[in-house]
């Protein structure tokens, strides 16, 4: 539950969303009706990323994302990227100690993953199975 609740507020908590989603069943009701445009805004400002950071650790066209801040909500499948991105952050924030370790860590190159940083990796859900795992190395003491 921790985690849930960090990714909840780094999407923006109940000020964002538009209600208290406090459990993993009510974020994926969130998810699934397609999340405030304003959530990607939250993310964007709290993991300090530009904007083709941002697009590409989604998979998002730089120009749609600018459609969807008019439309004012994000589809579904954008909103469980963001999600995803939220997730994975979240995971390294617990396994690096901190947010700003974990900041730092996903924009490093990474030689796990061939020289590319982790944040590259995001844009598919392999991509963000495979940081988890090297996550899930880091937390254990296997691998950095």
């Amino acid at each position: 539950m921790k985690r849930t609740s960090v990714v909840i507020d780094l999407l923006g908590g109940a000020a964002v969303l538009g209600r208290r989603v406090s459990s993993e069943k009510e974020l994926v009701v969130s998810l699934q009706e397609g999340l405030p445009y304003r959530a990607l805004e939250a993310v964007k400002q709290r993991l300090r990323l530009s904007d083709s950071e941002l697009a590409q650790a989604i998979g998002i066209h730089p120009r749609t994302l600018i459609r969807r801040k008019s439309q004012k909500r994000l589809r579904s499948d954008e909103s469980d990227r963001l999600s995803r991105l939220a997730r994975v952050t979240s995971r390294a924030i617990d396994a690096l100690g901190s947010e700003e370790n974990a900041l730092a860590w996903l924009r490093h190159p990474n030689r796990a993953l061939g020289g590319a940083a982790p944040l590259r990796y995001l844009n598919t859900d392999l991509g963000a199975m495979r940081i988890e795992a090297i996550l899930g190395h880091i937390e254990w003491g296997d691998l950095s």
